[in-house]
């Protein structure tokens, strides 16, 4: 708890600085060759958070890897890396794409390299013995690593970065809640065979932060004159985020449960690896994206 409690404060502070400085070089006039491939007079929004959700992504993906392999099925940690970017890249070159159709095209194909690149791969020792499970975990770190973390940047691409500081708090208020609550009153467990930490208590605490930190961001937002949802959509978004939050927590001790490890890594102390910090908001900005488009 210790480690945690150092290490929390930090991790904050620094991803306000991002997204403040995100928000400052959107205001910036574009070079020409940037101007010329984007169309646009000034940066394109998500410029400074890219190097970072990539950063993450690979490490993620590396992390991943590792879970892969205690299962036994002889994943490469480059090229599970790679079919992580392949899925990055796939949102970048969509989103400029002249037609829907164009758009709609190379994202499917993106798919199909990465299945048959990594079945040609994993056969380059002419032998067919854990190809299709090798293979399978590059699709897996396709979209889990590649995919869903994009929709980080295409909700930048909607909205200010303060929204984007918005959802992403809102998401991590639920595991502060959690954590606290559990440790102080949790005493019926949530899932055992999956998470035996987790229990009720701590889920409802959970969720109680998380609206409080969804109603208070949303209202402070549209203080600022900022376009965000109302303190009731806001208030409905923390509970939401909250539940879905939890759901990615559990998705990535499935997959560690599976493997036989406690924790994806030892990169951020007192938390794990990096699957441990981003596991919650990768399932539910994806989610955050459509509903802040339903909501306007």
């Amino acid at each position: 708890m210790r480690r945690r409690l150092l290490l929390g404060p930090v991790l904050i502070a620094a991803l306000i600085g991002l997204l403040w400085l995100d928000e400052f070089v959107d205001l910036l006039g574009s070079p020409g060759w940037l101007a010329t491939l984007t169309g646009e007079a000034t940066c394109p929004a998500g410029l400074a958070i890219l190097p970072i959700v990539v950063f993450l992504s690979m490490l993620g993906a590396a992390e991943l890897a590792a879970i892969i392999r205690a299962k036994g099925v002889a994943a490469s940690t480059p090229w599970t890396v790679a079919a992580a970017m392949v899925g990055l890249a796939a949102w970048g070159v969509a989103g400029t794409a002249a037609s829907t159709m164009t758009s709609a095209a190379f994202a499917f194909s993106s798919v199909v390299g990465v299945l048959v690149g990594s079945m040609v791969f994993y056969a380059r020792h002419k032998s067919s013995e854990g190809v299709t499970a090798a293979a399978s975990g590059s699709l897996l770190s396709f979209a889990y690593l590649g995919v869903m973390p994009g929709f980080i940047l295409a909700l930048r691409a909607e909205h200010s970065a303060w929204v984007l500081l918005w959802v992403l708090l809102t998401i991590k208020a639920c595991d502060t809640g959690a954590y606290f609550t559990g440790k102080a009153i949790g005493r019926h467990k949530l899932i055992p065979w999956l998470s035996p930490g987790k229990t009720w208590e701590g889920l409802g605490g959970g969720v109680v932060w998380s609206v409080v930190s969804g109603g208070l961001g949303a209202w402070l937002l549209v203080r600022a004159g900022i376009a965000a949802p109302g303190v009731g959509a806001g208030l409905v978004a923390g509970a939401v985020f909250a539940l879905l939050g939890q759901g990615g927590d559990l998705l990535e001790s499935m997959l560690k449960r599976d493997a036989g490890i406690k924790d994806s890594g030892a990169s951020l102390p007192g938390f794990g690896g990096v699957l441990d910090i981003i596991d919650s908001p990768i399932l539910v900005v994806p989610v955050a994206f459509w509903w802040l488009r339903m909501v306007g």
